[in-house]
């Protein structure tokens, strides 16, 4: 009888850690920020269809990077946790909070339980009524999640990233930026990306509006490439 290899829990809950520590440095980065208009998501992204950042409920959105069929499974579940809640309950009973715990769970869950850890980063989003009560979750594939004060970075070179984004708004305030300006921001630090109009193709962006022109209860907006490309031209 052949004789079995003992793994220790320690090593072995760092070889499922760097397994997708791994995997989720492989994918493009995304950059989601609080700006005076709202909150604005960007992704390097040339897909028109396989989209990195979504609309999850009236005032919540999700960003995402790693493997596209787990946050893909992810962003759907979220969206039939928020949709049965506020059904059951009350529109104001879906929370980011809420949202966010639910999704800690089950990685955490995975990343314990199952043979393969998720390879995805999530971030979720609430809208305020002014940036400053903005709320931004960053989730990591171990179910370890965080509030971040007023950006978050995923994906990528994330320590070259921050470093560059930082630089930018040495001396300006992000808060009382322009969603365009995020925009432009994004568009010069994310590798690969570029800050030309030619290359909004490259970008998937979409914006939580704070104010909608209709009052209307649903607050998230995809941008087109025609509008990414307007924005990028406007920063020449």
């Amino acid at each position: 009888m052949s004789a079995q290899y003992y793994v220790s829990p320690e090593q072995l809950m760092k070889d499922r850690a760097d397994f997708a520590r791994k995997g989720i440095s492989r994918g493009r980065a995304v950059i989601v920020a609080s700006c005076a208009d709202g909150i604005a998501l960007i992704a390097e992204n040339p897909s028109g269809s396989l989209h990195k950042i979504g609309e999850i409920y009236d005032r919540i959105a999700f960003a995402a990077v790693g493997k596209y069929n787990e946050f893909e499974s992810l962003r759907q579940a979220g969206i039939r946790y928020a949709d049965t809640r506020g059904y059951s309950y009350s529109r104001h009973d879906v929370t980011g909070r809420g949202l966010a715990s639910v999704y800690a769970q089950s990685l955490g869950a995975v990343f314990t339980a199952e043979s393969k850890p998720f390879e995805v980063e999530l971030a979720v989003l609430e809208l305020g009524a002014t940036a400053d009560t903005d709320t931004l979750f960053s989730l990591n594939f171990d179910g370890s999640i965080a509030e971040m004060p007023g950006y978050i970075l995923m994906g990528g070179d994330t320590p070259v990233l921050r470093e560059a984004w930082n630089g930018h708004w040495a001396s300006k305030s992000l808060a009382e930026s322009g969603s365009d300006e995020v925009i432009r921001a994004a568009a010069m630090v994310l590798p690969g990306a570029g800050e030309s109009p030619n290359d909004a193709g490259l970008l998937e962006v979409a914006v939580l509006e704070r104010f909608t022109p209709s009052g209307s209860h649903r607050h998230f907006r995809r941008l087109d490439t025609p509008t990414i490309a307007r924005i990028l031209a406007a920063g020449k």
